[in-house]
């Protein structure tokens, strides 16, 4: 399903009779503060979840020493 210019223009129409063509920059400032945080929070879930296993796998490795350290 694609939009198109008219269906844009019918709702960019509604938003300023709804809102007002003074609320708008605010709305339009609102949205883009919305999606920064979004991108932001999923590029910090993305670091959080490329960094657990390599905590795991650093402390297998530790663990994996200790125990060979102990056996000799």
């Amino acid at each position: 399903m694609r939009i198109g210019v008219q269906q844009l223009l019918i709702v960019l129409v509604i938003v300023i009779i709804i809102f007002g063509p003074t609320q708008i920059p605010k709305l339009t400032k609102m949205f883009g503060k919305s999606v920064k945080g979004f991108k932001d929070g999923m590029e910090e879930a993305e670091e959080e979840v490329s960094e657990k296993p390599k905590k795991k796998v650093k402390k297998a490795v530790e663990v994996e020493t200790d125990d060979e350290a102990n056996e000799q």
